[in-house]
C-alpha cells in the first residue's frame, strides 16, 4: 500500500533539543547559530510585551482555568481575545479552541451531515486529511494546489452534491499560496472552503489578514482556521466564521470537552495582535526580507518560484548536494534545518522560515551559502 504524503515516519528519534540565544539565534550544543526554523515569523514569542503581558496574566489570574469553557471554564480574557480576533480579520465571529490541530476537526464535528462530499489538496496539512476522515462525507483528493483538478473532481458529484473543500491558505513547507481565487470562482456557487491559514494569519495579505485577504475573497462560504503559535508567537487554535458556525462549535466534544489555552498565553496573544494591528511597518518588513531571499534563491535556480509565505523549501539534488549544503550552513554559521516531515519528499528537504527579525547580514549568509 502506497504510503500518503501526510504519513509521518515512526522510526526516528527527536532531533537535538535546541535553545534560543537571541530572538534570531539559537543554541545548538555549544555553537550560537542564525536560527531559521520554526514559525515565529515576528519573533513575538520572545517580545518583551509579550513576555510581559503573559506574565500579568499569569500574576493576576494563575496558569489556567482547569476546565471547560462550555462548564466553569469561560474566563472574560478568551471573549475578548475572541473579539479582537474577530475585528481584526473582519469576520462576523470567533472562536478559541485548545490547538490549531483541534480547529479543522472541531469544524468537522460542529457541521456533522452538512456535507456529503469532501474534497481535500493532497499535500494539505495532516489535520485537513484528519477532518476529511472526521466527517463521513466522501472524501476525494485533488492535485496539490491545482484548482483545476478540484473543479474537474466536483464535476463529477451529484447535482445535489454538497461539498466543502479543505486546503491550508499557505502550503507549510514551500510557502505557496492555495488558489483561494480560482477555487470560489470555478468551483459550483454553493460549495464551502474550509482554509487552514496557520501560516497565513499575520504573515500574507496587504494587511497581514492572511490568504483570503490575498486572494481578495469575502466571508460568504468561508471558514478560516489557524494559530497563535505561529506569527503570534503565542499558543492556541483560532476558528473564523459566521455567527451560525461559532453557536454550532458548542456540538463540538472537541470544544466542549477540552481545556482551553492558558491564560497567560491568551494574554501573550492579545499582546502580539496589538502589536501587529499597531505597527505596519513589522508586516511590511517581513514581506520584503521574504522576497529579498526568494529573489536570489530563484535567481540562482534553487527555488522555482516567489511564494509569498515566509517559508523555504530546498531540496537537495542528492546526498552529496544534501551533505555540501548541510557543511556550507554551518560554516556560515546557521543552523541547518534538514526535515523530514509530512508534505516533504520522502528523504526530506531543508526548511528555512525567513522573519521580519532576521537582519540583512544574516539573510543574505543565508543566500550565500544555499547558492555558492
Amino acid at each position: 500500500m502506497a504510503t500518503p504524503a501526510f504519513a509521518i515516519p515512526d522510526d526516528e528519534a527527536l532531533p537535538a533539543p535546541l535553545r534560543l540565544a537571541s530572538p534570531t539565534e539559537v543554541w545548538s550544543g555549544r555553537r550560537r547559530l542564525t536560527y531559521f526554523g520554526g514559525c515565529d515569523y515576528f519573533r513575538f514569542a520572545s517580545h518583551p510585551r509579550v513576555i510581559a503581558a503573559a506574565n500579568r496574566a499569569a500574576r493576576e489570574f494563575g496558569l489556567g482555568v482547569s476546565a471547560s469553557r462550555r462548564t466553569t471554564g469561560n474566563h472574560p480574557l478568551y471573549e475578548q481575545l475572541e473579539r479582537e480576533l474577530a475585528a481584526f480579520f473582519r469576520v462576523p465571529a470567533c472562536r478559541l479552541v485548545s490547538t490549531g490541530y483541534v480547529t479543522n476537526l472541531a469544524v468537522v464535528q460542529a457541521l456533522a451531515g452538512e456535507f456529503t462530499h469532501v474534497l481535500v489538496d493532497a499535500a494539505a496539512h495532516p489535520s485537513l486529511h484528519d477532518a476529511a476522515l472526521l466527517s463521513g462525507a466522501r472524501r476525494v483528493e485533488f492535485r496539490a494546489g491545482d484548482a483545476g483538478d478540484a473543479i474537474r473532481q466536483q464535476r463529477k458529484f451529484p447535482a445535489q452534491a454538497r461539498t466543502v473543500v479543505l486546503t491550508d491558505g499557505i502550503n507549510p513547507t514551500n510557502g505557496a499560496a492555495a488558489p483561494l481565487a480560482e477555487l470560489r470562482a470555478g468551483l459550483r456557487p454553493e460549495t464551502w472552503l474550509l482554509v487552514d491559514d496557520c501560516h497565513g494569519f499575520g504573515a500574507v495579505g496587504a494587511t497581514g489578514r492572511g490568504t483570503a485577504e490575498l486572494a481578495g475573497l469575502g466571508s460568504e462560504r468561508l471558514i478560516q482556521t489557524g494559530t497563535l503559535s505561529k506569527a503570534f508567537g503565542a499558543f492556541g487554535g483560532v476558528i473564523l466564521g459566521d455567527h451560525d458556525l461559532i453557536r454550532r462549535l458548542n456540538r463540538s466534544r472537541l470544544f466542549t470537552g477540552s481545556t482551553p489555552p492558558p491564560l497567560p498565553l491568551a494574554a501573550a496573544a492579545l499582546a502580539s495582535l496589538k502589536l501587529l494591528a499597531s505597527s505596519p511597518a513589522r508586516l511590511r518588513r517581513l514581506q520584503a526580507n521574504v522576497t529579498v531571499v526568494k529573489s536570489a534563491l530563484v535567481a540562482a535556480g534553487r527555488l522555482d518560484a516567489i511564494t509569498p509565505g515566509p517559508i523555504c523549501r530546498i531540496v537537495p539534488r542528492d546526498a552529496a548536494d544534501e551533505a555540501r549544503l548541510r557543511r556550507r550552513l554551518l560554516r556560515a554559521g546557521i543552523f541547518p534545518s534538514f526535515l523530514r516531515y509530512p508534505g516533504l519528499p520522502a528523504g526530506g528537504a531543508f526548511r528555512f522560515a525567513v522573519s521580519s527579525e532576521h537582519s540583512r547580514g544574516q539573510l543574505d549568509a543565508l543566500v550565500g551559502a544555499l547558492v555558492r
